[in-house]
């Protein structure tokens, strides 16, 4: 099977880069074709998890779509990870989250203790260690190298990485410009996977 990253691609038939080990992180706005037929393609695949993203929409219209894609990932028996709107996933009984360090930071003990799965976006060393306190199961860091995502922003590089990685004792996944190129960097930092959003809607 190939998978393609940054126009690039990486046969995870082989130990490189295993699916099972890839985070679909959505973007429906980048997506060819219609998005919910490319959630269900990515579905089919098994990846570690899919995060539906979607920063540009309001809590009702995040919520309608977030419905739709669990359904779809319960299906292919797909993780689902909500992102951002802790609300919307109580109302609909998603306990996956992913969070930005400050609103996990502002969430209440009990919130917390509702997820099951619960990631945040980690910049920082410190972040990271706060985020495993916090109950954090996983994070991602970011981003590694330079990416169309984060124009003008250098990649934080792979030194971050490994301190990230060694900071913590949970999985770290990485992202921001892996490709098939520097994927084996990325788990010889010390990263458990990867995270890829224009590779997979594309």
């Amino acid at each position: 099977m190939i998978i393609c990253m940054s126009d690039k691609s990486i046969d995870i038939s082989e130990n490189v880069c295993p699916i099972s080990e890839v985070v679909c992180v959505t973007n429906r706005l980048i997506c060819n074709g219609d998005f919910f037929d490319r959630i269900e393609k990515i579905a089919k695949k098994k990846p570690k998890a899919v995060i539906l993203r979607e920063k540009d929409l309001n809590e009702e219209y995040y919520q309608l779509l977030a419905k739709k894609v669990l359904e779809i990932c319960n299906q292919y028996d797909v993780p689902c990870i909500l992102h951002s709107f802790v609300k919307t996933a109580r109302e609909i009984g998603c306990k996956s989250i992913h969070l930005p360090i400050p609103v996990l930071l502002e969430l209440s003990k009990e919130d917390r203790s509702y997820f099951t799965t619960l990631g945040a976006s980690c910049h920082s060393v410190e972040d990271a260690i706060k985020a495993e306190e916090l109950g954090c199961s996983y994070i991602i860091a970011g981003h590694i190298f330079d990416t169309d995502c984060k124009k003008g922003l250098p990649g934080r590089g792979l030194d971050f990485l490994r301190n990230i990685c060694e900071s913590v004792k949970i999985p770290v996944y990485a992202i921001g410009g892996i490709t098939v190129d520097n994927i084996a960097d990325v788990y010889a930092a010390g990263a458990k996977g990867a995270c890829v959003m224009s590779g997979l809607m594309k």
